[in-house]
């Protein structure tokens, strides 16, 4: 019987995407076991990338649309749509319309970033009649509550005179009133899958402007003005539309984007990685898999801590399969080993520069000769297969 082995690696961020890390690894393992039965699943644990994993996986289709980026500056975004037996649902990354990556370190202003550009994604996909949607809503530049991306849907956040607040967190301390009555209609009656592994509350000591914001560019009077406008604006939304979700975890999810979904539409908090590996069927998948490979660019302690790695392991010792877990650089591997991997090692074979060793060519070539080692010394150590 041929060896079953399943790939199921995370992106090596800056190098290779989780695609070309499993189509490396598959190229591997086939050149020493070329009658091995070998799947490479792309997986994503809901930042940058989970769209791209997810429309690979689900046999989408790439819109592209126009949008406001973080700086209100009009870019290009594309976001997934995938037909379901029950209706279209859109596959989207809040970070390709309002994320950090977008922006030059000198450009990052968290006081005035918003979350517009997501909100046009969501109203292009509604138009083209998506009624559900799936959101990564990792690598945010914004701490505006989720503010733009409601603007753009038709929501009007006004101050005492009742002007329109401009852009960003810092003009959340003057809201007086939302006004929802010009809002899309029919958006209370769509699923939203919001795609976060953050559990922080949307403000207070441990919310979002002050774990997140110094990141985003937020100095520490920043970071206390932003905070100031997230609990007020938390104090209006409870107000005005009933529900207090200062405190929910997860609302201090990018920026307070968290928040504006648990407040204002169906809304489903799910951890990054297990909402992925469900949503491409992965326990089906490695149901009758000898061998799983998974993986990212660094593997360390924290991977521990529901990283995905660890995911992919769980759900591949749930289905009696040994899992092996490759790094472009591995520490503490006592601990993984210690925490149900198989082994872990890395793909580096000598000395390289962190550029060299980065390059795609070759982080490509080690992936596929680690790969080909684990899957050899595997075979040979299983000759019933």
């Amino acid at each position: 019987m041929a060896l079953n082995i399943v790939i199921a690696s995370d992106s090596f961020k800056g190098s290779l995407s989780s695609a070309e890390v499993a189509e490396a690894a598959k190229a591997g393992i086939m050149s020493v076991l070329p009658m091995a039965q070998v799947t490479g699943v792309a997986v994503a644990d809901g930042g940058e990338g989970t769209a791209d994993t997810l429309v690979r996986a689900l046999g989408g289709r790439w819109i592209d649309c126009r949008v406001a980026d973080p700086l209100g500056r009009m870019i290009t975004a594309r976001y997934g749509i995938v037909d379901t037996p029950d209706g279209s649902a859109a596959l989207i990354d809040m970070a390709s319309a309002s994320g950090l990556p977008l922006l030059l370190k000198e450009e990052r202003d968290v006081m005035h970033t918003t979350t517009r550009g997501t909100g046009d994604m969501i109203a292009d996909a509604y138009r083209r009649g998506c009624r559900k949607f799936v959101i990564g809503i990792g690598g945010s530049a914004t701490c505006d509550g989720g503010m733009g991306m409601l603007q753009a849907l038709g929501f009007r956040f006004l101050d005492a005179d009742d002007h329109e607040l401009p852009s960003g967190g810092g003009a959340l301390q003057r809201l007086q009133r939302i006004d929802h009555s010009e809002a899309m209609r029919d958006l209370t009656d769509c699923r939203f899958t919001i795609i976060c592994d953050v559990t922080n509350p949307l403000c207070g000591p441990d919310g979002s402007a002050a774990v997140f914001g110094p990141q985003k560019g937020a100095s520490p009077a920043d970071v206390a003005e932003l905070d100031r406008g997230l609990a007020h604006y938390a104090t209006i939304v409870a107000r005005d539309i009933g529900r207090d979700v200062a405190r929910t975890p997860g609302s201090g999810a990018a920026g307070g984007l968290g928040a504006a979904f648990l407040a204002f539409f169906n809304t489903e908090l799910r951890p990054g990685v297990e909402a992925v590996l469900d949503l491409v069927g992965f326990d089906s998948i490695i149901k009758d898999a000898d061998l799983v490979i998974t993986g990212e660019g660094r593997i360390d302690a924290q991977t521990l801590f529901g990283k995905l790695p660890l995911g992919v392991g769980r759900r591949a010792a749930a289905a009696g399969a040994p899992v092996v877990a490759i790094a472009g650089m591995v520490e503490d591997a006592s601990l993984l080993l210690k925490g149900g991997f198989a082994g872990v090692f890395p793909i580096l074979s000598r000395v390289a520069s962190l550029e060299e060793a980065m390059s795609a060519p070759v982080a490509r070539a080690n992936v596929a000769a680690v790969a080909a080692s684990i899957a050899n010394f595997f075979n040979v150590t299983h000759p019933h297969k």
